[in-house]
């Protein structure tokens, strides 16, 4: 089955493209300048004055440059800040689903969807994907950040401080702005290839297998794997060229092509059924038990980002960006063996490997006016954005319909989009010898959400009534599922800062916005800076903030096969609004709210030399969770007629209290006839807890529900420890000539892969990862780099010695899966790459 209409040629975007592509003109070529230093660096995000400075900023601030994000094998935007920013916590979970090919990441320790993603200033939207297995991020939608190449970024600036009265919904850990590049001349490209070349440390491969005398099958350990696998290439081009009289057109471009990963272990279950006489089956000795595939997915991507601007006149610019990028994704499920009630041998004679498939299509498109009025700074623009994802289950079947059932099914489609119109005006005033900007505007913000059904064999239960019905590991979106939501709202906003002082710096900012959904809410902000000897200053801020519920937390309605320790179970995911939902007690969702402190100091003890420090706390309360999957004879009472025997639902079901302090410092120095080297370090701390779990409605608590059966132990475990208590990242980059070393260190703290109970969970040590990079320019034009990513091929403690050491008998699926999902750098060991560059 598959969509009739083009999601990348609706009529809005299509025309916004138009207006876009009146931009383009001539040509011309040129070096483009190379990045200022990082404490000079004048940044835009986390204030609307045009003339601030990282360490003359109230509020922490990270800088990521272009050479930063270069300089690396590593490809994927989110990755990269994983290795560059302390607070950064971009985990690779595998048989996820979806999220193994939309991965989501985390700021200070929050949700991902707690940190607004911003492009060039303006709201980037969201991927379609709901986040629901048990991952990080679990029950959250994410920007996915890595549809952004990095050669079409200019800088990332990171704002570590709640900001939703500033910039609206979702900035409660902080902001990311991605600023395009803007050269008007200069041509690049680049080639890039690599792979893993490992040691699986704690795996072992099988050493041999035999039919004993009692007959039963006999599997012998070998020694740990040895792969060479996730071959990638990646293929970058970006260039500039003039518009008219001082206008500017970049263009960036990227290809991946990312081959899987598998460090799964071997199957050490008999895969066929016994023989009439209960020995196994000789076919056993030759069967392949490296029979799941658990690592990364097989990507391949494209992706298109283009920023212009054209002047007007001498006081007003004509201004756009986009982008447009295309994913095709595949990852496993879990393996139905030969004997399993889900296969019928005449179709797999060996049991399959079920493939979840995924074609995801991302679009933005904005164009604004911006110029000098009165001595006002204004700024008006228009964006439209979206993301789709269709499913495709390959070699798999529908078990109800039998051995003359199909081997692929189209399971569906995911669709969020989103149009902003925002126009703000900026001026700074002089009060009485002191400068004073004033900052106000207007968003006005429409979003809309779907779901669409899948093929009806997807999930339609056929003649064999007692077989699982719908396509294997992924049941397709039955027409019940089917979603078409929209909402809108409005916000203004006004922000002063002034210089109260030469050396003291006060910032407030408030915010309202109306939901059409939900209602209206009100935040503010308090910042201050004092600067107590020149080079040295302290800052503080304190704000209220919210996050709307996302329209898929508020929408989301499957059923779908989850794997509960192991065990296949059809759970139903309802909309908090359903009858469903409210027959079980659901009151709907309403915003989280959140109260946000920071405090610490900028000092710059000497030319060169930048250190910040920041404690943080951020409370926020009704943190809406997607409930545990409730059963038992009550619920099965209430959901009755459904075609599900568990339920879950989205509600805003826990309050929190986040903590910690960063550390952030960097070093440029000159060293004569040896070049120059640049220093960066950093350190984050985080302490997440769960203050409280609501109690169950009354409906749950009737049936025997209660705070632990609605939200359980393992979630908010998860919640709080789910990522790196703390963080290191060390980093120098050695310039000499034509030759640059760049090394980079990141200690990621102790972790932990939440259990049932305290004794079932399993503890991730710290672990030092060293990253190395030389490149060598050959000419002006051409340079060529050679490096190694987890150089010394670390790996996470394995699964089976934590449960050796925590005194447990290992489980089947703990040797087949020998690593956590939880591990904040992975399991896929060392990866080695090469590049060549061409700049013109």
């Amino acid at each position: 089955m598959m969509r009739q209409d083009n999601f990348a040629r609706r009529p809005l975007a299509a025309a916004m493209a138009g207006i876009t592509a009146a931009l383009c003109a001539a040509t011309a070529s040129a070096q483009e300048p190379g990045a200022e230093a990082m404490v000079e660096e004048v940044v835009v995000t986390g204030t609307r004055r045009s003339d601030r400075s990282i360490l003359e900023s109230a509020v922490p601030i990270d800088v990521i440059s272009e050479d930063m994000l270069m300089s690396t094998g590593i490809t994927e935007t989110n990755q990269l800040l994983n290795r560059l920013l302390p607070s950064f916590n971009f985990p690779l979970p595998s048989v996820t689903d979806g999220t193994d090919h939309v991965r989501p990441a985390t700021l200070r320790g929050l949700a991902p969807d707690h940190t607004l993603v911003l492009v060039n200033g303006k709201r980037r939207h969201a991927s379609a994907l709901l986040n629901l297995n048990g991952s990080v991020g679990r029950g959250s939608s994410a920007v996915d950040m890595n549809m952004i190449p990095a050669n079409a970024i200019k800088r990332i600036e990171v704002l570590r401080d709640g900001a939703a009265a500033q910039y609206g919904s979702d900035a409660i850990a902080g902001v990311i702005n991605i600023v395009l590049k803007d050269a008007s001349s200069g041509f690049g490209a680049s080639v890039t290839y690599g792979e893993y070349d490992s040691e699986m440390d704690g795996t072992p491969g099988l050493g041999s297998a035999a039919i004993g005398p009692d007959g039963a099958l006999q599997l012998t350990q070998g020694g740990d794997r040895n792969v060479n696998d996730g071959d990638t290439l990646t293929v970058r081009l970006n260039g500039g060229v003039e518009l008219g009289d001082g206008g500017f057109l970049n263009v960036a471009g990227e290809f991946r092509d990312r081959d899987p990963t598998n460090r799964s272990g071997f199957d050490p279950r008999n895969n066929y059924a016994s023989l009439p006489d209960g020995s196994a089956d000789p076919r056993e000795l030759d069967f392949d038990r490296i029979n799941h595939r658990f690592g990364n997915a097989d990507v391949e991507d494209i992706a298109l980002f283009y920023n212009a601007g054209v002047p007007l006149n001498d006081d007003w610019e004509l201004y756009s960006f986009g982008s447009y990028g295309e994913r095709q994704g595949e990852s496993a499920g879990f393996y139905r063996r030969a004997q399993d009630s889900r296969n019928w041998t005449e179709i797999y004679p060996d049991g399959f490997l079920p493939l979840i498939t995924t074609d995801i299509t991302d679009y933005s498109v904005a164009a604004g006016v911006r110029g000098d009025w009165n001595g006002w700074d204004l700024d008006a623009s228009l964006l439209v954005g979206g993301n789709e994802l269709d499913y495709t289950i390959k070699n798999t079947l529908n078990a109800s319909f039998g051995p003359s059932s199909p081997t692929q099914f189209f399971a569906g489609t995911l669709i969020n989009e989103h149009l902003v119109f925002n126009a703000g005006a900026s001026k700074l005033l002089d009060l009485g010898g002191r400068p004073v900007n004033v900052a106000f505007g207007v968003e006005y913000r429409d979003d809309t959400y779907k779901i669409e059904a899948g093929e009806p064999g997807s999930y339609q239960l056929g003649e064999f009534e007692d077989r699982a019905a719908g396509s294997q590991v992924f049941p397709g979106f039955t027409p019940e599922s089917e979603v078409d939501a929209s909402r809108d709202n409005i916000s203004l906003y006004l922000d002063i800062d002034a210089d109260v002082t030469s050396r003291w710096n006060v910032a407030v900012a408030g915010r309202f916005e109306d939901y059409s959904d939900f209602g209206s809410t009100f935040n503010g902000k308090f910042a201050t800076r004092y600067e107590i000897v020149e080079g040295f200053a302290l800052r503080a801020s304190t704000s209220t903030g919210f996050r709307a519920p996302s329209l898929a937390q508020q929408s989301f309605t499957s059923i779908a096969t989850v794997f509960v320790d192991a065990v296949p179970t059809e759970t139903g995911t309802f909309r908090p609004d359903s009858d469903v939902a409210r027959a079980l007690g659901s009151p709907g969702l309403e915003e989280e709210t959140s109260i946000s402190f920071s405090g610490g100091f900028s000092w710059q003890p000497l030319d060169g030399l930048s250190v910040t420090a920041d404690y943080f706390y951020i409370e926020i309360d009704d943190r809406i969770v997607l409930s545990e999957n409730l059963s038992g004879p009550g619920i099965e009472q209430l959901l009755a007629g459904t075609g599900a025997n568990r339920a879950r639902f989205f509600l805003n079901g826990i309050d929190s209290e986040t903590s910690g302090f960063d550390v952030v410092a960097t070093y440029n120095l000159e060293l004569g006839e040896w070049g120059s080297l640049r220093l960066n370090g950093g350190y984050n701390y985080t302490d997440n807890e769960v203050t409280r779990v609501l109690p169950p409605p009354e409906e749950l608590a009737q049936v025997g529900v209660t705070e632990d059966n609605l939200f359980a132990r393992r979630e908010v475990t998860r919640f709080e420890d789910g990522g790196p208590e703390d963080k290191i990242n060390l980093g120098g980059a050695w310039y000499y000539d034509d030759l640059t070393v760049d090394l980079r260190f990141t200690r990621f703290g102790e972790t932990l892969d939440p259990g049932t109970s305290a004794e079932f969970d399993e503890k991730l040590d710290a672990q030092w990862i060293t990253d190395l990079e030389v490149a060598y320019s050959f000419t002006r034009n051409i340079s060529a780099a050679v490096g190694a990513n987890n150089l010394f091929d670390v790996y996470p403690d394995d699964t089976v010695s934590n449960d050796l050491a925590a005194g447990l008998t290992p489980t089947t699926f703990d040797r087949i899966f020998p690593y956590s999902g939880f591990s904040p750098f992975g399991f896929n060991g060392r990866f080695l790459y090469g590049r060549v560059a061409v700049q013109f």
